[in-house]
């Protein structure tokens, strides 16, 4: 749901320095991105074949003001219908139409020598990783996000497992519920990186081919609280890179705090709080471009500590993608990613090689541009969960393939220059 309290701030904070900026030169901008969706899964798992199909829309504005040299006011709004993506977002996914407050925020920029810093407070988006820079689907290759940052692992922070046992009852992508107590709400599992905004204050600064950034949340990104929330624990996202010659880019980031909710503390031992029990990630990415060919990917490890269990469940997981512009108007988008998860072992000496079976997904994605402000997008999927096998059990090899169609048209509604 949108979330009021950023934008409340950011209004306050707009207000406060409006009059810094009566006497140079402001702009406001409102561009917009609109997209159709369709799309035709077929999966094959082990009780048989499943077919779907699905239509969506999805709107985003970003609307941004520039109040003088230094200020400026920045947001991204996302509104889409519940068929829209081809994973859960979310409690609000019933909801026909779903409304998210991406970002909002209050920018300072300055440069001090050659030093460039930037200063943003309001609602921001991860500073982990490469991906959650970018999502506005007018400028991605391909037509989804990478799956490390759209599958869920099979963990729940506001219940608690009892074992070994009870985390390896759950089902991959479905809904999760651990049997020793916590909330009675259904819920998925949790994303390690969200891709919608949390309430963060993020520092940024660049000097000649370095850059650094740090951002202070209000929680963690793979549980992720707006301000009114009981379950708010301030903790760090950090995150460095170097551009070396020949248009390469290679940086590292990592985060670390408490994600568990303040519900669960009556359930934890003596002598023991939420602040005990972190999720913490640490990634590296590289950026490549060069003519016609621009290449990314990211490796990361995660890792969430959990009460009761010697051994916490990890996972490792990587992507690699590539754009090729094969003519004005047409270009390749590619995409292979994998994930696996590691060893778990719970305080009565039960543990297991795996707790969720390892995936890899491949995309390609075919686009043409209509006009300057149209993209049409035509991709494909695999997927394949792989078969294994721990203390006893078994899960089979489940694959499936996805035809998907994507039109993005971008504008911009309001353009205005004044002071």
């Amino acid at each position: 749901m949108l979330k009021q309290s950023p934008l409340l701030l950011c209004c306050v904070l707009f207000f406060c320095v409006k009059t810094m900026g009566q006497e140079a030169a402001s702009a406001f901008s409102l561009p917009i991105t609109l997209s159709g969706d369709a799309r035709a899964a077929h999966e094959w798992p082990a009780d048989g074949d499943e077919k779907s199909l699905a239509a969506g829309f999805r709107a985003i504005l970003f609307p941004s003001l520039k109040i003088n040299q230094h200020w400026f006011v920045y947001s991204v709004l996302d509104a889409h219908s519940s068929a829209y993506f081809p994973y859960a977002t979310g409690a609000s996914d019933n909801d026909a139409v779903q409304f998210n407050l991406m970002q909002a925020y209050i920018g300072y920029t300055t440069t001090v020598s050659k030093a460039s810093l930037l200063i943003k407070a309001g609602q921001l988006s991860s500073a982990f990783g490469l991906f959650p820079l970018e999502y506005d689907d007018a400028k991605m290759a391909l037509i989804d996000a990478p799956p490390v940052y759209t599958n869920y692992v099979p963990l729940r922070p506001d219940q608690l497992p009892c074992g070994v046992s009870d985390i390896l009852r759950q089902t991959y992508g479905s809904e999760i519920g651990f049997n020793c107590g916590g909330s009675l709400k259904e819920r998925y599992g949790i994303t390690p990186v969200t891709l919608f905004g949390l309430p963060a204050v993020e520092a940024e600064l660049s000097i000649a081919r370095v850059d650094a950034r740090l951002q202070i949340t209000n929680s963690s990104p793979a549980n992720r609280h707006g301000l009114l929330s009981d379950s708010q624990l301030a903790q760090w996202t950090a995150g460095a890179g170097y551009t070396l010659g020949g248009g390469l880019h290679v940086a590292a980031s990592g985060f670390r705090g408490p994600y568990l909710d303040r519900d669960l503390s009556s359930l934890l031992s003596a002598g023991a709080n939420i602040r005990s029990f972190s999720a913490s990630g640490l990634g590296v990415d590289a950026e490549w471009s060069r003519g016609l060919w621009s290449i990314e990917g990211e490796w990361q490890h995660f890792r969430y500590e959990l009460p009761g269990f010697a051994v916490s469940p990890t996972e490792n997981a990587a992507y690699a993608q590539a754009r090729w512009i094969l003519s004005p108007r047409f270009f390749l988008g590619l995409r292979a990613s994998a994930q696996r998860f590691g060893r778990i072992q719970d305080g009565y000496g039960k543990s297991a090689d795996l707790f969720a079976g390892p995936r890899q997904v491949y995309e390609a994605t075919l686009g043409y541009r209509l006009s300057r402000h149209e993209l049409l997008k035509l991709g494909s999927t695999w997927t394949n969960e792989n078969f294994w096998s721990v203390n006893g059990r078994t899960w089979p090899q489940n694959q499936g393939y996805t035809f998907e169609a994507q039109l993005v048209t971008s504008l911009t509604a309001v353009s205005k220059a004044f002071r």
